[in-house]
């Protein structure tokens, strides 16, 4: 459940440190010309056995004169004066026809700022892919993940190292999944902060990414428990935003907490500018954002705080301007879209003794395979998974974990628990998850609580 006090997108998280990469070299009393024929022949040798090793019968006649010795290029050539050794994506070859055509991006007048419409978008994406036919194939499933943090540390000590967790946790599950990831840690608007940072965020990803026919957000503190479960996206086929709620929650108890906008799927189409544009008018940017509180008070008679908050705010266009929205938003309650850590985090280690139960009596679910067909594991496994239900009664792998309240960036979290109770629950949640990715490369952590070790698994495993 979101408390408007519980940051979401930009909250309270220190970008990334990024590691030099550049090695630094010291060459006291030695010429340049004696360090690039000294580069020149180790380079030459790496090459040429490498070469060898894989084939040795293909190595060309003149293999010593293939060394170019313009220094401005340096590059590894056959006898046809092509390049030996290519470092660039496949794709980029079929990509570069495609750079000449213009597009939309061309026109002056094209913003990626929210309250700054942009119209005719359905159109314009479909030509922008029309020009560009290689990006084409699965475009109606193409999904592009968007999170983030603050700009700032974390004042939490820990803050950073759990934010870095659930960074990797994303990042897992999109390689695994095929999905695409944008990571932020900068405010698009400058009076748009906490929760509502997301909205001009998604706004920018939509134009930048026309190649994607779904936007995903996910909070910073929500993991990814169940690494093989796909969104299932032919359910949402005639909808444009899919929100885990209860409609009886929205339309009968008009409660604030019956839907959670810390993790929502919104297709990238007109209706989602128009609806995201309807939707910041409630934001701190405006002067009518105190209007919004009291009004979003009014609606949802179990709000208690009294600034305007996104959450409260999508309950408010459900239910007063349901003709125009309603029929677009699929309210997802039929599996943990994003669940409640509380209800879960206890019952994770049941669930692995579930899942090795049943994998012990099932030879070819135990079988050792490559992470990247991984997709097509699961999909053996599911037929045994018939009946173990979702939701709390279950014991099919949760598919996301949402750590609201527990504010693992600040440390300021909701009175309701203790941050010992959401510093175990986060460990237990993403070493359950880092458990499924760790299982393809040979190994598993010792126990759910044990973050620091890890243990080679034996051939079989978990055979009987």
């Amino acid at each position: 459940m979101t408390h408007p006090k519980e940051s979401f997108p930009l909250q309270q998280s220190s970008p990334m440190a990024k590691q030099s990469m550049a090695a630094r070299c010291k060459a006291s009393g030695i010429t340049d010309g004696f360090i690039f024929i000294g580069g020149a022949v180790v380079a030459l040798l790496l090459v040429w056995s490498c070469w060898s090793f894989v084939s040795p019968a293909s190595v060309p006649s003149n293999f010593p004169s293939i060394l170019s010795t313009d220094l401005n290029v340096r590059a590894l050539k056959d006898d046809k004066n092509e390049p030996l050794l290519k470092c660039t994506r496949s794709e980029d070859e079929t990509h570069r026809g495609e750079l000449e055509t213009p597009t939309f991006y061309d026109d002056p007048a094209l913003t990626y700022m929210v309250e700054q419409k942009l119209t005719n978008w359905d159109a314009k994406r479909q030509q922008w892919l029309r020009d560009h036919p290689s990006l084409t194939r699965g475009a109606g499933e193409r999904v592009l993940l968007v999170t983030g943090s603050q700009p700032r540390p974390c004042q939490n000590p820990v803050g950073d190292h759990f934010l870095l967790r659930f960074f990797k946790n994303k990042v897992d599950y999109c390689r695994i999944n095929g999905c695409d990831l944008y990571y932020n840690n900068a405010l698009l608007h400058p009076k748009m902060t906490t929760f509502w940072a997301k909205i001009p965020l998604i706004r920018a990803a939509m134009v930048a990414h026309p190649e994607a026919e779904w936007v995903w957000w996910v909070d910073s503190d929500a993991a990814f428990t169940d690494m093989e479960f796909r969104l299932p996206l032919d359910r949402y086929r005639a909808h444009n935003f899919v929100v885990h709620a209860w409609a009886h929650l929205v339309y009968e108890k008009k409660s604030w907490v019956s839907l959670n906008a810390g993790v929502f799927l919104i297709r990238n189409c007109q209706w989602s500018l128009d609806f995201m544009e309807r939707w910041a008018t409630m934001g701190p940017q405006t002067p009518d954002y105190d209007k919004w509180g009291k009004i979003q008070r009014a609606t949802t008679k179990d709000k208690v705080a009294p600034e305007s908050d996104d959450q409260s705010g999508l309950v408010y266009l459900l239910l007063k301007e349901k003709e125009k929205w309603a029929d677009k938003i699929y309210l997802e309650s039929e599996y943990y879209f994003e669940g409640y850590w509380l209800d879960i985090v206890g019952k994770l280690q049941n669930i692995t003794e579930r899942y090795v139960a049943m994998e012990r009596g099932v030879e070819r679910l135990r079988r050792r395979h490559a992470e990247k067909v991984n997709g097509e594991y699961a999909e053996i496994r599911e037929p045994y998974l018939r009946g173990a239900g979702y939701g709390k009664d279950g014991w099919r792998r949760p598919f996301i974990t949402h750590f609201t309240g527990c504010q693992p960036c600040s440390g300021d979290h909701n009175v309701m628990y203790s941050g010992e109770s959401c510093s175990e629950g986060m460990q237990r949640a993403l070493n359950f998850a880092d458990n499924q990715v760790l299982r393809n490369y040979g190994f598993a952590r010792r126990g759910l609580l044990d973050s620091d070790h890890v243990e080679p698994l034996p051939y079989g495993y978990p055979a009987a």
